[in-house]
């Protein structure tokens, strides 16, 4: 693995293994020494991992290891999912992530109907949009932008890489 300390590699492998969740390069950070290059251990570990069933990927600013892509298709995994998700939910989760940071009610203009309050919870609730803080314009309404789980759950590495609109 390079120049990089294999005890350090273990120990980063370890912290990501034992997470159900992808991790933070911040809270991967905490776990190891001040003086230890971050980028260099992942990217040791993501090259070890190279090719194999198991692959580590970033997504946003997080860290998890999973199914090589390839693979997928072979082992036939189904997600489960607790809600089917309705129309209006996929549409405001489109119009969210394309155009974050995103006012309730500019996702209703863009959607040309009023949007109920729990279309945004359930979004909220499965992890997938958080607030982005308030709009600085009368009533101080809340932003709204996609999170880290989203990404997980897309498969992205970043919202830049959402297909162009149609």
């Amino acid at each position: 693995m390079g120049d990089v300390d294999p005890e350090l590699v273990r120990l980063l492998e370890a912290v990501l293994f034992a997470s159900s969740e992808p991790v933070s390069e911040g809270a991967l950070a905490r776990r190891l020494p001040d003086d230890v290059n971050l980028k260099a251990l992942l990217k040791a570990l993501q090259g070890f991992y190279e090719g194999r069933g198991v692959v580590l990927v970033r997504r946003g600013g997080s860290w998890a290891f999973r199914t090589a892509p390839d693979l997928g298709q072979r082992l036939n995994l189904e997600i489960e999912v607790s809600k089917k998700l309705s129309r209006a939910a996929i549409e405001t989760l489109a119009i969210i992530a394309y155009h974050q940071p995103v006012t309730r009610a500019e996702v209703e203009e863009i959607r040309g109907v009023s949007l109920s309050k729990g279309t945004l919870d359930l979004l909220f609730e499965e992890g997938w949009i958080r607030p982005r803080g308030r709009r600085e314009s009368p009533g101080r309404p809340m932003q709204w932008g996609t999170t880290d789980n989203f990404l997980d759950h897309f498969g992205l590495t970043s919202v830049a890489e959402l297909p162009g609109i149609k």
